[in-house]
């Protein structure tokens, strides 16, 4: 690889501020994702500038599809105009490895799934379900793959806020560097705005993360009009049946104004997120028709299983960074939608932990096929590497 290739700018001046993420390219999204309209989806966002893609091992097919796709366009996209991103170390529901061989196989794999040479980025996956040390030991490979010039920005991704800020400012601690990015699910969206509290940020600010990226801004499909239980991902998802009737119960309080829920949360959380993530965002964005916007907006992820989906979001997105006042969402939000909630604003499922137990027992085993030789590891005892 070419060292010339790692990171010589800070993230925040080349993050894009809109990421299509595709976990929505997987079976729990989809009964059969390779029957999506996934080339036409990814060909619409660049045709969009919606110039990043946010994907991982652990979203099934997600990563062929998006290498497919990326390699299906015509003309073919120069692989400078977008920005790409995996994840590493989770491999099933319950099972993860942080071993810095692992990682190491996981980045090369992707490489090849994705049809690319280098990765703009790449997060530890789901951190919350590992001990703080094989966290940073994972990091620690990141940044060995980064000066290699495998890959420019390292991360961390998960669930539990207060588990990101810890680890983020253990990271720093322990390597005198910052993490360059954090990525944050259903933590800034209308049932739950942990991630926007002033002392979240401030911490994360002394820990000196680079950016926090706001991800499932329907938190998993329980912001929809129908429900979560009514999607092919109801089965699994973590909400408690309280929780889900809570979130579905919004549903009619945005009819009652001839709005659609998804609008509503989607509107919110964009906006919101560009101003009170702004401190943490992009400078890679400019708009000649609102300037008022800050220097920096706060970056968000957006999943779609459709191309209606995503021409509604980018829509969404047009509209928050273009308008020159609120337009009576976040008062509907604040007077109607939360107090409706009740007790469930804000609430947060349990995941990881120390009642969570990691189903892979042995650290470090490779597949012996071509990508363990590519990266340099010796083979280990054969393992099945279908499922990862």
């Amino acid at each position: 690889m070419d060292a010339t290739r790692t990171a010589s700018q800070p993230l925040s001046e080349v993050l894009p501020p809109l990421i299509l993420g595709t976990a929505t390219f997987n079976h729990q999204y989809h009964p059969d994702p390779t029957h999506m309209p996934y080339v036409d989806i990814v060909r619409r966002a660049l045709d969009h500038k919606i110039a990043a893609f946010d994907t991982s091992p652990y979203y099934g097919p997600s990563e062929i599809l998006l290498g497919d796709a990326l390699r299906r366009i015509e003309p073919a996209p120069a692989r400078d105009s977008y920005f790409l991103i995996t994840k590493a170390g989770r491999i099933a529901g319950d099972e993860f490895d942080y071993s810095p061989a692992w990682i190491r196989y996981s980045v090369f794999r992707s490489l090849e799934r994705l049809g690319t040479d280098r990765l703009d980025m790449v997060y530890m996956h789901d951190v919350e379900f590992v001990s703080p040390a094989e966290v940073l030991g994972a990091v620690k490979e990141l940044r060995r793959l980064r000066d290699e010039g495998v890959i420019r920005y390292a991360g961390i991704s998960g669930y539990p806020v207060m588990t990101l800020v810890s680890l983020a400012e253990m990271i720093l601690r322990e390597t005198s560097e910052p993490i360059d990015a954090i990525l944050s699910y259903g933590h800034f969206c209308l049932q739950n705005t942990q991630l926007g509290r002033t002392e979240i940020l401030e911490r994360f600010a002394s820990a000196g993360v680079g950016c926090i990226l706001n991800a499932s801004m329907l938190s998993m499909g329980l912001l929809t009009s129908n429900g979560v239980d009514s999607l092919p991902m109801g089965a699994w998802h973590p909400a408690p049946p309280e929780l889900r009737k809570a979130c579905h119960d919004l549903a009619a309080v945005a009819k009652s104004e001839n709005r659609h829920l998804e609008e509503v949360a989607i509107r919110w959380a964009l906006r919101n997120w560009i101003y009170q993530g702004s401190g943490f965002g992009t400078k890679a964005y400019k708009s000649d028709k609102n300037d008022k916007l800050p220097v920096r907006i706060g970056a968000s992820v957006m999943g779609v299983s459709s191309i209606d989906q995503l021409e509604e979001t980018w829509q969404l997105w047009q509209s928050v960074t273009n308008e020159q006042g609120e337009d009576g969402t976040n008062s509907l939000v604040e007077q109607r939608m939360w107090p409706s909630l009740g007790k469930w604003k804000d609430y947060a499922w349990e995941s990881g932990g120390t009642s969570f137990t990691n189903s892979r027992k042995v650290m470090g085993v490779v597949p012996d096929d071509d990508v363990a030789k590519r990266c340099g590891l010796a083979a280990s005892p054969a393992i099945d590497g279908s499922k990862s």
